[in-house]
């Protein structure tokens, strides 16, 4: 059975802590059969598909669910037809101790708790996944996804825009029992309000205006394999309990339908923000906050891995559709990269590194070839009392380029000042801005800001 796992900090190491365990039918029909659960929310029932399948006559469909919370295993009866009891008593919800026997239907079951503590030591890896790295941080990360990937426990995956959300849930999901399914993504971020709940779950026909067919939701194109739930801190708070319930409940409805649809998911969800201090102001669930971070981790911003930069240069090179000749960065680039702030991370080294690409004749990288933003500003992040817009490169250059990396150079610069005023909030920066949500994501999005 897994819980929130609790990640200890000390000077010289790091653990996760994942507490999982077992549940055997010591009586019935079903006496011997034993279950390892590592959700954090289990079913007991006749149905199939559930967590724990029994084939008791006398068990309900949906009898009864063990879940994990953060004062400990709760057994919880759903309605069951038969009843739910810890020795001669029928409970609706109790908490279960070690080696505590209970009873639905004519079986009787044990939970057996066998945590984990994991102590975590950097990788010896250098790779994982589309992700690349030598430094400690990056390390301790490819660590943990190791030893969580293979499991079935919903993952967090914290940091900065730009940091690689996204490849690391690829890693989850590539180094996982489900890497043969679908890994479908959503951002929570993008979708119309409007259209959330329809997006997730799904819709029938004539649910609303412009739904002229039935549509299946990401869930159910995840059913199998891993979904993503990209920003998850932006989802609608009205939103936020039919989420959990798909959680816990591993069915959607889709939005105008009666139908109850079982999935089979594994969940990781990525945020920028201090989701616990959202909780604290009131704009995100404290319950479907501890359903989602069952195993947190957080991916290190690049200014503090800025001894990966080399290598992080090479890798984006050789994956560069569009470069057939350039190896590598000259020695006055790397310099200036790593006395760069970075506030776009590695998103914004990659768009960096691939604009620089069709300006570079040679087969590295000069500084000729970076765009002026980056040469005018070391620490990448303009100050609002003097912020300017950047000089073209060089009168040598045709007008149209040196046109278009003026433009490209004040977008980006205006763009990170407006977003760091509103602390990354892009709904409230695109309304000071006057401009359209989605194309403030887009923007974004093309100068590695997000």
């Amino acid at each position: 059975m897994s819980d929130i796992t609790t990640t200890l900090h000390q000077p010289s190491r790091k653990r996760i802590h994942i507490r999982k365990g077992k549940i055997t039918c010591v009586s019935g029909v079903d006496a011997g059969n034993s279950w390892e659960v590592d959700h954090d929310v289990v079913s007991i029932g006749s149905k199939e598909g559930s967590g724990i399948t029994l084939n008791d006559s006398a068990v309900s469909r949906r009898h009864a669910e063990v879940r994990r919370d953060r004062d400990g295993v709760l057994l919880c009866d759903c309605g069951s037809t038969n009843g739910t009891f810890v020795g001669p008593v029928r409970v609706k919800e109790v908490f279960l101790t070690p080696e505590t026997h209970f009873k639905v239907g004519t079986s009787e079951l044990v939970f057996t708790p066998h945590d984990e503590v994991i102590e975590i030591t950097p990788s010896t890896k250098r790779k994982l996944g589309g992700m690349v790295g030598d430094s400690t941080a990056i390390r301790e990360v490819f660590s943990i996804i190791d030893r969580v990937a293979p499991t079935d426990l919903t993952v967090l995956i914290t940091g900065e825009t730009g940091t690689g959300k996204e490849l690391a849930c690829r890693a989850v999901h590539e180094h996982s029992r489900r890497s043969g399914g679908n890994m479908v993504v959503f951002d929570c971020g993008a979708a119309a309000k409007t259209l959330i709940e329809a997006e997730l779950f799904g819709h029938e026909k004539g649910a609303f205006t412009g739904a002229t067919t039935e549509r299946s939701g990401v869930f159910e194109q995840a059913d199998n394999g891993t979904i993503f739930l990209d920003e998850i801190g932006e989802l609608p708070l009205e939103l936020q309990p039919k989420l959990l319930r798909v959680l816990e409940q591993r069915e959607v409805r889709r939005v105008g339908s009666g139908k109850i649809r079982p999935i089979n998911v594994r969940v990781v969800a990525a945020t920028n923000r201090d989701l616990l201090a959202e909780v604290r102001k009131g704009n995100f669930r404290e319950d479907l906050y501890y359903r989602l971070a069952v195993v947190e981790v957080h991916l290190p911003p690049l200014r503090e891995r800025m001894g990966d930069i080399p290598r992080l240069a090479e890798h984006l090179l050789a994956r560069a559709t569009h470069n057939s000749h350039i190896k590598g960065i000259e020695s006055a680039v790397e310099g200036l990269f790593l006395s760069y702030h970075w506030p776009g991370n590695i998103r914004e080294m990659v768009n960096v590194i691939e604009r620089a690409i069709p300006f570079t004749d040679g087969d590295q990288i000069t500084m000729a070839a970076l765009p002026a933003a980056l040469k005018g500003g070391g620490k990448g992040v303009p100050n609002q009392a003097n912020a300017h817009i950047p000089k073209p490169t060089s009168t040598e250059m045709p007008f149209k380029d040196a046109k278009e990396q003026l433009i490209d150079a004040f977008e980006r610069q205006y763009l990170v000042d407006l977003i760091d005023r509103h602390n990354g909030n892009v709904s409230k920066a695109a309304r000071a801005a006057h401009m359209d949500r989605k194309s403030i994501t887009r923007l974004l999005k093309k100068h590695g800001i997000r």
